[in-house]
């Protein structure tokens, strides 16, 4: 039996959608609602939201290194020249992201807070794997908004205090949590940045010749890939590096890091070795 329904003009017999999509009294219906928010969502993921890209991190004698390029790019507009990818998470860990740059900045910011509250409340520091762990469930809580692609792909190191090494760890959309031995990248450019240190890379690497590697991949990686961006001598910038050891997080410094680039820059120039 058909029963009126109030304000449908017709019977839209058993598809639900269609009964929707009749129900209009002067205000959008629910389905022209849902298709301006995906009009929407598809419009900002393609030209507004900021990218972020390419993070390298690499294993030493010492310790682990992480670092990133400064670019972060809105489809092929350059969004910002001087972002920064890379962020101590505690005393023992950094982290470094790729994808959509908001969302990636917001969710750092809370895992940094999380580890902090850990801290305070049960009065030691959460282990490695628990961080990790903690970081693999975040990303997976942004499930939802990396569907309507709004991806953020971090990438996750620290000191180990029970192993005494340091670890790397990398994720996929889903919260999935992967362990790498000596050395990973992520972002746009990190395949080839993951090339040139396969290349290049051995055991027993010194501080200094990591810092030296993770700078000559990052800037392999800028000149295959538009979204990765090299060192900008002329507007003083250049990547942001940092390693955790026993010691802890520690930045490398702004001068280092330019003095080296530049070593780099005029090596290719004149041809010498890739490594």
């Amino acid at each position: 039996m058909n029963l009126p329904i109030f304000g449908v003009s017709e019977d839209p017999g058993p598809n639900f959608f269609k009964l929707l999509g009749s129900l209009d009294h002067g205000e959008p219906s629910f389905l022209k609602a849902s298709q301006t928010l995906k009009n929407g969502l598809e419009q900002v993921q393609s030209s507004d939201v900021p990218h972020g890209t390419t993070i390298v991190a690499i294993r030493f004698d010492e310790g682990v290194l992480i670092a990133g390029d400064r670019r972060a790019t809105a489809g092929n507009i350059i969004a910002d020249r001087r972002i920064e990818k890379v962020y101590p998470a505690d005393r023992y860990s950094a982290v470094g992201f790729a994808g959509s740059a908001g969302p990636a900045m917001e969710m750092v910011k809370l895992f940094q807070v999380q580890l902090e509250h850990y801290e305070k409340v049960e009065g030691v520091t959460l282990s490695l794997e628990g961080k990790a762990n903690q970081l693999a469930q975040m990303i997976r809580a942004n499930l939802p908004m990396a569907m309507q692609g709004l991806v953020v792909v971090p990438l996750f190191v620290g000191w180990d205090k029970e192993s005494l090494k340091g670890r790397i760890f990398n994720y996929d959309v889903t919260g999935g949590r992967y362990e790498e031995v000596d050395y990973y990248a992520i972002g746009s450019g990190g395949r080839e940045a993951q090339a040139y240190v396969k290349f290049a890379y051995r055991n027993q690497l010194s501080r200094q010749e990591v810092v030296r590697l993770s700078l000559r991949s990052l800037f392999e990686a800028a000149q295959e890939d538009s979204a990765t961006g090299g060192p900008d001598f002329m507007r003083g910038i250049y990547p942001v590096v940092a390693t955790v050891d026993e010691n802890g997080y520690e930045r490398v410094s702004e001068d280092q890091v330019a003095e080296i680039s530049k070593e780099v820059v005029n090596e290719v120039a004149q041809g010498g070795p890739r490594q």
